[in-house]
């Protein structure tokens, strides 16, 4: 054989083994994914099956709680008591978080909380803060002694929160409510009926359109009080929910968002053992039905299952759905990111992402979000999670094993990426937390839960997660900065206060946001392009922590102005652009 003829072979070979990958990722349905994900639906419904078991207040012990902020990262712990303690024997999970948009202090976080270990019996549980997420208070659950799960927040334009809890008997009838918090507080209705079934998801339009307040919630339809029905709305600020309506291949483990022009996505594990995403522009019209594009396979290499390592009796991570609503290249970009497994290098776990930037008619080749090293024994990159700031920046969070030591293959770590130009290329992957034992404060339940939540604004990413580094399974709020995560020369004594505002330009209000390393005396004035005084807004003394202040620019002219935080014996100065 003659070298011509030998690089010829070699150039047909390495063609071959690209068409036979391109296929296996393409194809719907796969005899390897079929095997991974055949009847493992039916272990991850919720049900009781313990009874109510209190912790008494004779046997109510704490511990402090932990709280870290290192690198561009800040977490503490939210389900705390009174005097802002960890509570022993209790355990917390599938967090979910909402943000006021009218005031960005105002956080509400929603769990599967478990009032004792040696119970499965969940109810729940919530958490609120108000100074931006520093502190939190924990009043207990929403439904004392009564079975929910499965928590998920929104909040409407206005500033109202909305959770949605899942609920079963044992005839394993499922169904679910919508709990909303009266005026300007953080007290609970006494919840609407909302249809729904096991591992609901839902949506708050927020696109300002003809659907701006409409409520969607989308289940899976095979523990549900309405199959075949999985999919509700509510335009009516949620006093109501319609008839259930049934999605093409009953997508589940997955989750739903609402893109700039009012359009309703759906992404899921479908009918084959692959994802899928379904769109409606008509479901935002209140009177009109809702009529649903035909289903679009998005091929990630993978599929989402159970039976894990890490999470044995839960998720590796639902499937997340969001879309580039900012006025950028990006905008109505569609993206899909889940933790999955493989299917063309049997890895159990990794974080993969594909586009659309057609409106979901057609997707791009998945990228894998996790950088580590594809050897045996392959780490798992599970709980991969996903959001999409108001600026187009993509947010992706996973738990990782890849650094776990010989013998212990489970031990996990908070890894956090992002991407500025619509997904094409991400940051370096880095490692926000300390190593913990997922296994460790299991209620009566072999798992950590099945997701975690983010919401991110233009600058950073909100968590809300769970772990076990103190010792036990409990929910922590996380703010991520990009800015500043891997930054590693930071000290007690870095002068660095992240100052910065959004959005800008200005038309009517501003949030200027900082961080404090310590307790300091606090002045910020804004300037004109003279160095006029034109306001003082802040002139007292504040704590170390991250603050954030609304800032109301009516009666101000338009034009450019600088804007001065002077912090103790630093400063920083931005400049604003005030169009109204």
């Amino acid at each position: 054989m003659n070298k011509n003829t030998h690089q010829i072979n070699l150039l047909l070979i390495s063609i071959s083994i690209s068409v036979f990958l391109a296929i296996l990722i393409s194809i719907p349905v796969s005899s390897i994914a079929q095997e991974r994900n055949e009847n493992n639906s039916y272990m991850h419904k919720e049900v009781p099956d313990d009874p109510y078991l209190p912790m008494l207040p004779e046997d109510m012990q704490t511990s402090p709680a932990y709280q870290s902020r290192v690198n561009g990262f800040f977490t503490t712990q939210v389900n705390v008591d009174e005097d802002g303690y960890n509570i022993l024997g209790d355990a917390a999970n599938e967090p979910s978080i909402a943000i006021d948009p009218t005031d960005p202090n105002r956080i509400v976080i929603g769990w599967r909380q478990f009032d004792n270990v040696s119970s499965n019996f969940r109810q729940a549980g919530y958490g609120f803060s108000e100074d931006g997420g520093q502190t939190w208070e924990f009043p207990g659950s929403i439904d004392e002694g009564v079975f929910r799960s499965d928590p998920v927040l929104g909040v409407d334009n206005n500033g109202n929160f909305y959770y949605n809890s899942l609920t079963a008997n044992d005839n394993d009838d499922f169904w679910c409510h919508v709990f909303k918090t009266e005026e300007a507080s953080f007290d609970w209705d006494g919840g609407t009926f909302a249809q729904g079934g096991d591992k609901q998801w839902m949506q708050v339009d927020h696109s300002g359109g003809v659907g701006n307040g409409n409520i969607y919630a989308a289940w899976n339809a095979s523990y549900s009080i309405c199959w075949p029905g999985s999919f509700t709305r509510s335009t009516d600020e949620g006093a109501s929910y319609q008839d259930c309506g049934i999605l093409a291949g009953n997508p589940i483990w997955g989750t739903l968002t609402v893109g700039p022009d009012g359009e309703v996505y759906v992404v899921g594990a479908g009918n084959s053992a692959g994802l899928v995403v379904l769109k409606s522009i008509t479901a935002q019209h209140p009177d009109s039905s809702i009529i649903w594009r035909n289903s679009v396979y998005v091929a990630l290499d993978g599929g989402l299952s159970g039976w894990s390592q890490v999470n044995p009796a839960g998720l590796l991570g639902q499937a997340w759905v969001d879309v580039d609503r900012s006025d950028g290249p990006g905008r109505g970009n569609v993206y899909v990111l889940a933790s999955v497994n493989r299917y063309s290098n049997y890895d159990p776990g990794d974080v993969m992402f594909s586009r659309s930037i057609d409106g979901g008619l057609s997707w791009e080749y998945p990228t894998r979000i996790n950088t580590d090293i594809d050897t045996y024994p392959y780490a798992y990159q599970w709980f991969g999670t996903m959001s999409v700031a108001p600026n187009g920046r993509i947010d992706a969070v996973w738990l990782d094993t890849r650094d776990a030591p010989v013998g212990n293959s489970v031990m996990s770590e908070l890894y956090y990426s992002y991407s500025m130009d619509q997904g094409v290329t991400w940051s370096e992957n880095e490692r926000l937390s300390e190593a913990f034992n997922p296994h460790v404060g299991w209620p009566n339940q072999d798992k950590m839960g099945d997701y975690f939540d983010m919401v991110s604004d233009n600058i950073g990413a909100h968590l809300a997660w769970a772990n076990t580094i103190n010792g036990e399974q409990d929910v922590y709020y996380g703010f991520i900065n990009p800015l500043l995560v891997g930054i590693e020369d930071k000290t007690e004594n870095n002068t660095h206060l992240s100052f910065i505002n959004y959005p800008n330009p200005v038309s009517d209000k501003t949030t200027l946001r900082y961080e404090l390393r310590e307790s300091t005396m606090v002045v910020i004035e804004l300037f004109d392009i003279y160095g006029n005084t034109v306001d003082v807004i802040t002139n007292q003394v504040k704590e170390a922590g991250m603050h954030n202040t609304v800032f109301n620019v009516s009666g101000i002219a338009r034009g450019v102005y600088f804007c001065r935080l002077t912090a103790g014996s630093s400063s920083e100065t931005i400049k604003i652009t005030l169009i109204n």
